[in-house]
């Protein structure tokens, strides 16, 4: 498989770098260029969920990537791709951000199926070879992996998605530590309200967060910690700050009145 990546960490002569799951799942063996060196990597770990890997190899004298902070992307704010497209190496194509917090459902050629949530939807050109790849603001600083196209001729139709930089560091950092990367999860179905603005529960299941917590049909959270909800996005890109066994305040519109409910996803 052919893709992209980029260095988060240095440390102590062994440079982490971030890909796409699909880059790396099932591989034997794994090689990293940059520039003309030729590295053996060691899978570090992925995360199919969110389709994110880590791969590492034993290299001084390269700069991981700075952060970005993809909570405070605006749709129009100009953005580059970089990767190897086809092969061609250090590539980069830029372009706006299209639009935020896109949700899909994506085949690969065996016929499974990965659902993808908050995305970033950029017009930056992106083709096979840029999975993994970096998409930066006009600063230089990461706030997206690359990661797929929507496109009949699986070539750039100006609808590139990237994973948003937030979900990247947290899955990134766990993976790195060694852990079981974990997702927070409410246990809740719901649709948007606009009558108070936020997410309306249309039911909730069984021995969940949500259920623990005390949340019935018909509430309407309208926040969660400090982050006011106006959309079903709203809460979905809320809980990528969370993770399994986390706490959270959320607040409740119930029977003509907010109230306050605390629970632990």
């Amino acid at each position: 498989s052919l893709g992209s990546g980029v260095i988060i960490s240095n440390d102590g002569g062994t440079c982490y770098i971030v890909t796409n799951s699909h880059v790396v799942n099932g591989a034997s063996r794994a090689e990293v260029t940059i520039g003309d060196n030729r590295y053996e990597a060691q899978i570090v770990g992925h995360d199919a969920k969110t389709d994110l890997a880590v791969v590492s190899i034993k290299a001084t004298g390269y700069t991981p990537m700075e952060w970005g902070d993809s909570a405070d992307l605006t749709v129009g704010e100009w953005v580059m791709a970089i990767g190897t497209p086809y092969g061609y190496e250090q590539t980069v194509t830029t372009g706006i951000i299209s639009a935020m917090y896109r949700s899909d459902v994506v085949q690969d050629a065996t016929g499974s199926s990965s659902v993808y949530t908050d995305m970033i939807q950029t017009d930056a050109a992106i083709n096979p070879g840029n999975s993994g790849g970096a998409l930066v603001n006009d600063k230089g600083e990461l706030i997206g992996i690359n990661t797929y196209i929507s496109s009949t001729s699986q070539s750039s139709a100006g609808l590139g998605f990237a994973i948003p930089s937030s979900t990247v560091k947290r899955v990134a950092e766990q993976l790195i530590a060694g852990k079981t990367v974990t997702h927070a999860f409410l246990g809740i179905t719901m649709v948007s309200s606009t009558d108070p603005s936020g997410v309306a529960i249309t039911s909730v299941y069984k021995d969940t967060g949500a259920a623990r917590g005390g949340l019935q049909t018909g509430d309407v959270i309208t926040k969660m910690g400090d982050k006011t909800l106006t959309s079903r996005q709203d809460l979905s890109a809320a809980m990528k700050g969370y993770r399994a066994g986390d706490t959270v305040t959320l607040t409740v519109y119930r029977g003509g009145q907010y109230i306050e409910v605390e629970l632990t996803f």
